[in-house]
């Protein structure tokens, strides 16, 4: 196995190239917010959606246009509002005088990255048929579906501090969200450099640096990155845990627990550890790149009770408390 290790690194260092250009051509618009870069790069190299949550202005629409810019792709941003309809976002069938008969015109989730700015302000019928796109990865229109691009992304951003006017989003959409990533403000000496890009004007046009091509080439090389089998057992026992702390002695979160983490979670926690090990330029997996990404996976995935709302605990206090106690291998 070590050979094969050794392989995977060798293919991961070629690789690596690509993704100094990427990071290098995104600085040029995104000052610091290295972990909302980083996670945006995962969510890319998983096929991952990804849910950003923050208060306005934190370069969270920013962030992901140049995400789209960066790569030779399609880029669509919807702006999500209580009166959008599902035909506003999938497309409908339009009647045709001349012939009689009925043409599919698809609307903009035909596209590669879709960015849902505001997701939760769209209604429950909008988000169902957003639904289908993220999970099933078509989208149906009257009675035939239409298969989306290879390369789809959906990357919706929500504000945590309106809620007038929102519409909180299903669990089962929840969900689908590989990641959600909540972004803070920037350090001072950061934001004193986006003053200074906004005043002197020396913002710089970002450019394609990636192919789509390049960009497969490098989902498959994630998906060689090995995983060891107890590293696996690790990641299983972490959502175990969320679900039936007290077998892992931790009887304290029983009652703060109403509903642990779904199967996903421990997929997109192995597929999320793969995409952290690629980003380091390793060809295996390490516990601590499962840590890494842990806060990001499962903070939509555990539902906690009303007593631990009442007594101010926190899905970021349980995931903590569950990696100071799962054994580590």
């Amino acid at each position: 196995m070590q050979v094969d290790v050794s392989q995977i690194k060798d293919r991961v260092a070629q690789q690596a190239e690509q993704i100094h250009r990427l990071r290098a051509e995104l600085a040029k618009a995104i000052v610091g917010q290295d972990e909302m870069i980083s996670r945006l790069l995962v969510g890319l190299l998983t096929r991952g959606h990804i849910l950003l949550e923050g208060v306005p202005g934190l370069a969270k629409t920013t962030a992901i246009k140049s995400l789209a810019q960066t790569l030779s792709t399609g880029f669509q941003r919807i702006q999500f509002t209580p009166d959008l309809l599902p035909a506003d976002l999938i497309g409908t069938m339009i009647y045709v005088p001349s012939d009689g008969t009925f043409r599919t015109r698809k609307g903009p989730i035909f596209s590669n990255f879709i960015l849902a700015d505001e997701i939760n302000r769209a209604p429950s019928k909008v988000q169902s048929a957003l639904l289908e796109a993220m999970q099933e990865r078509q989208v149906t229109i009257g009675d035939q579906t239409h298969p989306l691009e290879g390369l789809f992304l959906v990357m919706a951003t929500q504000n945590p501090i309106e809620q007038e006017g929102t519409y909180p989003l299903p669990e089962a959409q929840v969900d689908r969200f590989m990641l959600k990533v909540k972004i803070t403000y920037p350090e001072p000496d950061e934001e004193r450099k986006v003053l200074d890009m906004a005043l002197d004007g020396t913002a710089q046009p970002i450019r394609p640096v990636l192919t789509p091509d390049e960009v497969s080439a490098m989902q498959e090389a994630v998906q060689m990155i090995y995983v060891d089998d107890q590293v696996k057992s690790y990641i299983l026992d972490v959502v175990r845990a969320t679900r039936e702390p007290g077998e892992f002695g931790m009887n304290d979160l029983v009652p703060l627990i109403e509903y642990g983490a779904s199967p996903r979670a421990s997929i997109y926690l192995g597929l999320g550890a793969r995409a952290i090990a690629f980003l380091h330029g390793r060809g295996y997996v390490t516990p601590q790149d499962v840590k890494d990404i842990s806060h990001d996976v499962l903070r939509h995935r555990i539902i906690l009770t009303y007593e631990a709302e009442a007594e101010q605990t926190t899905t970021e206090d349980v995931i903590q408390t569950i990696f100071n106690t799962v054994a580590v291998p």
